[in-house]
């Protein structure tokens, strides 16, 4: 069972209904005890990097922790990756939770914000999320802060410069494109997570 983690605050219909199509048991929940329970977790978000504040408030930051601790896979999207770095500029005074260095940062000014739109991705890394996705494939992004590239970016794209699109390390993935948005590609990398042994 994926456990989509309901923060009231994310893009969840649309990667339920992803998930559903590929035959991925599901359930979108609220629940610290479902989320330590789960085979594995799914983090979407859309919006201000301050309602992952939620998160502590109702316990799932704890619980997504002691998930990603004991090994279960876990994948953040869009704001769910910028979540596992330690910071945003968007809300500095709402912690991340920490996985990745450095803070997400806001896009230069005169950078036309928010991104929105398909850019391609360039493969830095190795990387078991991505298995199947062709160097160059396009993707949908929508957002206006972006995380630093690190070392555990496996794929960047550039606009107003190169940023991490992907990040893996052992049993934490995050993206920041929409791959419940994002076609065929998308597809197979929520199809490359529903399968993961971690």
């Amino acid at each position: 069972m994926i456990s989509i983690v309901n923060y009231q605050a994310s893009n969840i219909r649309s990667v339920k209904k992803a998930l559903d199509y590929l035959g991925l048991e599901a359930e979108v929940t609220m629940d610290p005890q479902a989320v330590r329970r789960a085979d594995k977790v799914l983090l979407p978000g859309v919006g201000h990097f301050a309602a992952t504040g939620r998160l502590e408030q109702t316990g799932l930051r704890d619980a997504i922790r002691e998930a990603v601790e004991r090994g279960t896979p876990f994948l953040g999207i869009c704001v769910g990756l910028q979540w596992i770095f330690e910071q945003s500029e968007e809300a500095p005074e709402t912690p991340g939770l920490g996985l990745f260095p450095g803070s997400c940062r806001r896009f230069p000014a005169g950078a036309k914000v928010p991104h929105v739109g398909w850019n391609s991705l360039e493969m830095v890394a190795p990387s078991r999320l991505l298995a199947g996705v062709e160097p160059g494939a396009f993707v949908y992004f929508t957002h206006s802060y972006r995380a630093p590239v690190c070392p555990q970016t496996v794929a960047t794209t550039e606009y107003e410069g190169a940023f991490t699109a992907a990040v893996e390390r052992d049993n934490v993935f995050g993206v920041q494109f929409h791959p419940e948005k994002s076609g065929e590609v998308g597809l197979t990398i929520l199809r490359n997570f529903g399968a993961l042994k971690c």
